[in-house]
């Protein structure tokens, strides 16, 4: 990797997008530099260095002509970058999303409005009133979104579908293989069948909504959702990152399932049952990144035997 490539991507984050991508993604970074250049001149832009890394893209901070800082974000698949920016303008209206400035479609790149410092709720490591992020979750789904446009988002259940195939290549790839049996997660995947089928409160889901991708946005914004992976189905969905992320125990999983369920006006013994569907996935995540011995890592492999 060049010294100038180096700028904008360190090690960790080359090897994540060649995993994701593939070879090619290699050849996408020695080009990076130029492609940054040529961006930043046609939209008029400072850069200033890499934001946190997204897993999809290179993320980058900078600011534009009158000073006013922005998120440069590119991705080695053209497509990724588009979609977002369309997904992004859905929730517009709602100021619980990034306004979006320029796409370059060919080039997979899109100028987003910065917010704040740039930092998610998983870097922060605290975990927010659950008010606050029930509240964000609210204003995602009360968005009016186009009839049209709400029938060329992926139901639920493909959404579910990708994510138990991709975590159990990562459970095969990694400790979890050890840890977590394969019961377990097909277990949790015939639960979230099941549960993407219902009909009940159906809305537009950010489809990734966890602390990695919700940026604290202070007083003014609050809480923001960045990256969607939108989707259509079950409104408790999105809330079961919140209900599970740093819970040490089942009670107080079930203490945030009370509180999240009753603000977003959704069943709590269904948003329960979501949790108890994505344990596996969690478990796998924990087990991987050598959190095996840890209550969280117990508490997971508990909800999931539930």
């Amino acid at each position: 990797m060049s010294e100038v490539t180096a700028r904008y991507v360190d090690d960790k984050q080359r090897r994540r997008l060649i995993r994701r991508f593939g070879r090619g993604a290699a050849d996408w970074l020695d080009g990076l530099p130029a492609r940054v250049d040529e961006l930043a001149a046609e939209w008029k832009l400072s850069v200033e260095g890499p934001a946190p890394h997204g897993r999809t893209s290179v993320v980058l901070f900078c600011r534009r002509l009158d000073g006013g800082p922005a998120i440069l974000k590119i991705s080695p698949d053209p497509g990724l970058g588009t979609f977002e920016a369309r997904l992004l303008r859905l929730w517009e209206e709602s100021g619980r999303v990034p306004a979006v400035w320029e796409v370059d479609t060919d080039r997979g790149a899109v100028l987003l409005e910065r917010i704040g410092e740039g930092r998610t709720v998983a870097l922060e490591g605290e975990v927010p009133p659950m008010h606050d992020v029930a509240d964000l979750i609210a204003e995602l789904h009360a968005v009016d979104v186009p009839h049209d446009e709400m029938g060329e988002l992926h139901p639920l259940h493909s959404r579910m579908n990708f994510l138990y195939d991709m975590w159990e290549h990562e459970r095969q790839d990694g400790p979890a293989a050890e840890l977590v049996p394969t019961s377990v997660l097909h277990r949790g995947h015939a639960r979230a069948r099941d549960l993407a089928h219902g009909e009940d409160d159906v809305v537009p889901l950010h489809g990734d909504l966890h602390p990695g991708n919700v940026l604290l946005g202070g007083p003014e914004r609050g809480l923001v959702a960045v990256d969607p992976r939108a989707c259509v189905g079950d409104a408790a969905v999105d809330a079961v990152d919140w209900a599970i992320w740093q819970a040490d125990s089942l009670e107080e999983v079930e203490r945030r399932v009370a509180l999240l369920s009753s603000r977003l006006e959704v069943p709590g013994d269904r948003l329960l049952a979501w949790c108890r569907a994505c344990a596996p996935l969690f478990a796998v995540a924990a087990a991987n990144r050598g959190r095996a011995d840890t209550p969280h890592f117990a508490m997971l492999m508990a909800l999931a035997d539930s």
